[in-house]
């Protein structure tokens, strides 16, 4: 498995290296750019890497989670505490930081108050996790001192 594995990485390498020089030139004009082929092949090797990816990292955590004792409670107890983070940050965002007529105005976005809330409650979605993250490292901190 792991040769077939290095020789797939290796023919993707060389297809990337070749396609590497197979680029438009800068002074090509831009649509020029983009309709060329290489550019096109490089999107889809791009593509087929992150499913690659995406596929590995779901089946094999899936795995790992099956196969460890209590692993499938401790994900869904994080699955479910970032839901419940989820809907802290949807309560918290207001959709009206921003004028929707504004914005259509002066800088000719279509929005809606929808829009803005949901982008207001990534931001606070953001906030939120940053703030665990600083609290779960100072927690480990703190009983790492004081355990010795």
């Amino acid at each position: 498995m792991y040769k077939i594995v290095k020789i797939a990485l290796i023919a993707v390498s060389v297809i990337g290296f070749v396609l590497l020089f197979m680029m438009p030139n800068s002074d090509m004009p831009t649509g020029e750019q983009m309709d060329s082929g290489s550019i096109d092949a490089m999107h889809w090797l791009a593509y087929i890497l992150l499913a690659v990816a995406v596929i590995a990292t779901v089946v094999f955590g899936l795995k790992n989670m099956i196969s460890t004792p209590g692993g499938l409670k401790k994900s869904l107890m994080g699955v479910g505490g970032l839901l419940v983070l989820l809907a802290i940050a949807y309560g918290l965002a207001s959709g009206t930081d921003v004028s929707v007529e504004d914005m259509k105005r002066v800088n000719n976005i279509e929005t809606t108050e929808g829009i803005v809330k949901s982008v207001g409650a990534g931001i606070n979605m953001f906030g939120l996790l940053l703030l665990v993250a600083v609290g779960v490292i100072g927690w480990g901190a703190v009983k790492n001192a004081t355990s010795k």
